[in-house]
């Protein structure tokens, strides 16, 4: 508890904050009376072990990746002599089946071509826009007239909007490495140029001043769109992982990727989209083997 006061409180955005209070409180309730020096490999793996009985692996993997934060810490002052958390296995119950979280190319073009791009913005301008720079809810929420760079074709990202908190107001982006400029294409520049052209700079150009937004509202907009063209219904931020998808299959590296989508470190992306590198592996292996065959 006083690791989270002392580091992250006001260090990290409310959301995340309380999920480090949630691992502390799961922490407590799997070994209550485990004093530091008594932490070690083995009596970090059998808490580990107790968590992963009733979570998933990757929700066990969120846990782990919050402890490790904190014991790392305590080993760089000394409270630890070793790392208790090299080397933890990860285990978990079974996955349950999940719905898809991202489209296919044919998939998203059957989506796109059946948003209404008037005159006006609207919230299908808003998911052509995710769809084609990846930005999270939160910061495409924020976007101001300002932060359209249209000589070098790029969006600037140096705020997100917190539409939690009542009538919403800027915040800070989720981490110092999701401030970045976003590189797009000069069809969506013209189009948005047009769009913002008499907007107030500094007021985000999706916000009604004194109007609440809430995340249901788009998803709904994008699932009547997705029913439209018979596709997997996706949320806003599946539009955030068919861009990364797409763009990895596209034979993008993953650093480029990870810089685009402002994740914190390049093992964040890897991890997320693990399945789909996985399956760009076996399609370089074959390649290998082809190259290798003709020596």
């Amino acid at each position: 508890m006083e690791w989270i006061h002392i580091y992250k409180v006001g260090a990290v955005r409310q959301a995340t904050l309380e999920k480090y209070y949630l691992t502390q409180r799961k922490l407590k309730a799997i070994a209550p009376n485990l004093h530091m020096n008594e932490l070690d490999r083995k009596s970090y793996q059998l808490i580990l072990n107790k968590y992963a009985e009733t979570h998933e692996k990757q929700t066990t993997l969120d846990f782990h990746h919050h402890l490790k934060a904190a014991i790392i810490d305590a080993v760089d002052d000394g409270f630890i002599r070793t790392d208790p958390t090299r080397r933890a296995i990860i285990k978990g119950k079974a996955a349950s089946k999940k719905k898809k979280k991202y489209l296919n190319l044919f998939e998203l073009q059957l989506l796109l071509n059946d948003l209404d791009l008037n005159t006006e913005l609207n919230w299908d301008w808003f998911i052509l826009l995710v769809a084609k720079t990846g930005l999270r809810f939160s910061e495409a929420l924020a976007l101001t007239p300002a932060d359209f760079d249209f000589v070098n074709q790029q969006i600037i990202i140096n705020k997100s909007w917190n539409y939690k908190y009542s009538i919403g107001e800027f915040q800070p982006t989720k981490n110092p490495t999701s401030k970045r400029k976003v590189t797009v294409d000069w069809k969506l520049m013209n189009q948005f140029q047009n769009l913002i052209r008499n907007l107030d700079p500094d007021w985000p150009i999706f916000v009604e001043r004194g109007k609440k937004i809430f995340n249901s509202t788009i998803n709904k907009v994008l699932l009547r769109h997705c029913d439209a063209v018979n596709i997997p219904i996706i949320s806003i931020h599946g539009l955030r992982h068919t861009h990364a998808s797409l763009l990895l299959f596209e034979g993008v590296s993953v650093i480029s990727v990870s810089k685009r989508l402002g994740h914190a470190n390049v093992s964040t992306t890897q991890e997320t989209y693990l399945h789909i590198i996985q399956e760009l592996e076996n399609k370089d292996n074959d390649k290998i083997l082809r190259h290798l065959s003709m020596i």
